[in-house]
C-alpha cells in the first residue's frame, strides 16, 4: 500500500502536482444498437404480406369480379352512379352487352336514336342501396358451397337502369331442359335465394327470358323462340316468387328471343341462353312509368296519324 502512495506522489511530481484522469471511450458498438432496423424490417414483412393476400384474392376471384373490381378502382364514384371510363378515360355507360333492352335507349321510327333530354339527377342513395345489393349477392354466392359452383355463370352488373343480375347457360349446366321452360333444380335453388335477397330493397324488378338462335323446332304450329323466352322469364318470376319475393315489386316480364345475343359473334352460344332480372332503380321505374302515361304521341289536326 504504501508502495502505491508512493509512486503516486512521483507521478504527481513528475506532472507538476497536476492530478492526471485517464478516459477510456468506448466502440460505439459495443452499445445498443438503433431501431431503426426494427421499422425497416416491420415494413418489409408487411408489404409481403400484403402481397400474398393479394395473389390469394386473384386466385380465388372469378374474372368477372375481378373486371367489377378493375373497373371501380378506375372510376370508383362512376361504377357507383352507373357509369365507368373506358380505356381512353372517356365515362361512358357500364352496361354490360346483354339482357333486355334498356328502358333509356329511346329510338324514333327510322331506328335512330333519339337525342336524349337532360338527365335528372343521379339519387345517390339509391345508387349506394343498389350497390350494397351487388355486394351481398356476390358475397352469398362466394360464401354458399351450392351457388359457388355456378359463380362463373351469374354475372351482376351496375348499369344506368340498375343492378342487372344475369344466369347465363352453360354448356355442361344448362337453366332449362332443350327446348323446355322447365328450370333444372339447381336454377331453381340459384333464382330461390335471389328472390330473398331482392326484398331488401324497395326497389321494382323486370324479368327477361333470352334464347339463342336456334330456330324452335318442337311443339305446336307457330311456336317460336319469342313464346319460349317469354314462358321462360315467367319460369323464373315463379321461382324468385317461390323464394318469397314481393308480387308487388315485379314490373315487367318478357320475353326477347335472340335479338339480344351476349355473344355477338356466335348466336348459337350457349351464353345467349339466359335470364335477366333488373332492379330497377328510381329514375329507371319513374321513367317506365312516364312513358306508360304519356301513351302514343299527340298529332297535329289535319294531320294522319299514321298510314
Amino acid at each position: 500500500m504504501n508502495n502505491d502512495r508512493a509512486a503516486e506522489q512521483a507521478v504527481r511530481k513528475a506532472a507538476g502536482g497536476t492530478t492526471v484522469v485517464r478516459r477510456v471511450r468506448k466502440n460505439a458498438h459495443e452499445g445498443h444498437h438503433g431501431g431503426a432496423w426494427k421499422i425497416a424490417y416491420a415494413d418489409f414483412v408487411t408489404a409481403m404480406m400484403a402481397f400474398f393476400l393479394l395473389m390469394w384474392l386473384l386466385g380465388s376471384t372469378s374474372k368477372y369480379d375481378r373486371k367489377g373490381i378493375e373497373d371501380y378502382f378506375n372510376t370508383p364514384l362512376s361504377t357507383l352512379l352507373g357509369t365507368h371510363a373506358d380505356s381512353n378515360g372517356t365515362a361512358r355507360s357500364s352496361v354490360l352487352q346483354a339482357g333486355g333492352q334498356d328502358l333509356s335507349d329511346r329510338r324514333n321510327g327510322n331506328g335512330h336514336a333519339a337525342s336524349a333530354p337532360a338527365a335528372p339527377a343521379v339519387d345517390v342513395d339509391d345508387a349506394a342501396r343498389l350497390s350494397r345489393l351487388r355486394q351481398q349477392l356476390s358475397t352469398l354466392v362466394e360464401e354458399n358451397p351450392q351457388l359457388r359452383a355456378f359463380k362463373d355463370q351469374i354475372r351482376l352488373s351496375i348499369t344506368r337502369e340498375g343492378l342487372r343480375i344475369e344466369i347465363v347457360d352453360s354448356r355442361s349446366r344448362p337453366m332449362f331442359a332443350t327446348g323446355s321452360a322447365r328450370l333444372e333444380d339447381y336454377a331453381s335453388d340459384i333464382l330461390f335465394r335471389i328472390g330473398t335477397l331482392l326484398n331488401q330493397v324497395d326497389n321494382r324488378v323486370s324479368i327477361a327470358g333470352h334464347t339463342d338462335a336456334v330456330p324452335y323446332s318442337g311443339g305446336i304450329a307457330g311456336y317460336s323462340n319469342w313464346e319460349l323466352s317469354s314462358e321462360r322469364a315467367n319460369a323464373a318470376r315463379r321461382a324468385l316468387v317461390a323464394g318469397h319475393l314481393r308480387e308487388d315489386k315485379l314490373l315487367q316480364i318478357r320475353g326477347l328471343a335472340d335479338v339480344l345475343p351476349l355473344d355477338q359473334g356466335a348466336a348459337d352460344a350457349e351464353v345467349n341462353r339466359r335470364i335477366s332480372i333488373l332492379v330497377l332503380n328510381k329514375q329507371a321505374e319513374r321513367a317506365f312509368f312516364a312513358d306508360a302515361a304519356a301513351g302514343p304521341p299527340a298529332t297535329t289536326p289535319g294531320t294522319p296519324a299514321g298510314p
